[in-house]
């Protein structure tokens, strides 16, 4: 019986609500240089411009909901807890579609568009992290420290680390099955988790729209829209526990 699962999730599960991908033709980085506003040397080259870009993606997350994907992972963790088992959601995604699908514990391992961190460097170094639903400006003031112009994006730019590998990496290593959603396969860390998992003699799973990058490295997948396929594989596994 299948209770200890590690979910991963990518763009795709996102793509179907609406949100702009990075690699889709007409997505974001075909409007932008990358290197201009998801870089710690664009922010610090030209921090209005790399706000601008935030504060847009921020706000546009209003038009968007979640779908049967986002609602049925949240259901799955709410069930595999009652059942004494447990759900490790990870996304590489920085909405908070899966939040406001249901889920109560999500792992954003590249930061989440709706939080700011505080930069400031005086010591003791600030580092704090507030949620911040409105716009934000290079004369913003940190509530913890005061620092004015120490706020950016809680986001993990290009050339930096993703947050909570640790725990990511503790909780594969605890897992008895391993799911990808909507993922492009070609992102890491994220895209070596599969062959981690397959490494421990977790059994991996795919579900995606098409195949991904490391396709050839799941036991199993099933391809379809996720709306469609992960409510479906959710009621499978829930069938387990009856």
């Amino acid at each position: 019986m299948t209770k200890r699962i590690i979910v991963l999730t990518g763009a795709g599960i996102s793509a179907e609500s609406g949100v702009s991908t990075f690699r889709d033709p007409d997505g974001v980085w075909a409007k932008y240089d990358y290197q201009q506003v998801a870089t710690p040397e664009g922010f610090a080259a030209n921090p209005t411009l790399v706000h601008e870009f935030y504060n847009a993606r921020r706000g546009s997350l209003d038009a968007v909901e979640p779908n049967p994907a986002h609602i049925a992972l949240a259901h799955l963790e709410k069930e595999l807890s009652a059942h004494g088992g447990h759900l490790t959601l990870v996304t590489q995604n920085v909405d908070d579609l899966h939040e406001r699908g249901g889920a109560k514990q999500v792992i954003h391992m590249h930061g989440e568009l709706k939080k700011v961190r505080c930069d400031a460097t005086s010591a003791p170094s600030c580092g704090a992290v507030f949620d911040w639903h409105d716009d934000l400006g290079g004369d913003a003031q940190c509530p913890a420290c005061g620092a004015t112009g120490s706020l950016r994006p809680h986001i993990v730019w290009f050339g930096e680390m993703p947050m909570h590998m640790d725990e990511i990496e503790v909780a594969l290593s605890k897992a008895d099955l391993f799911a990808s959603i909507g993922t492009s396969g070609s992102v890491y860390p994220a895209a070596g988790y599969v062959h981690a998992a397959r490494g421990l003699g977790i059994p991996c799973i795919e579900l995606n729209l098409e195949p991904s990058e490391n396709a050839a490295a799941f036991n199993d997948a099933h391809y379809g829209k996720a709306g469609d396929i992960v409510p479906l594989w959710v009621d499978e596994l829930l069938s387990e526990l009856d």
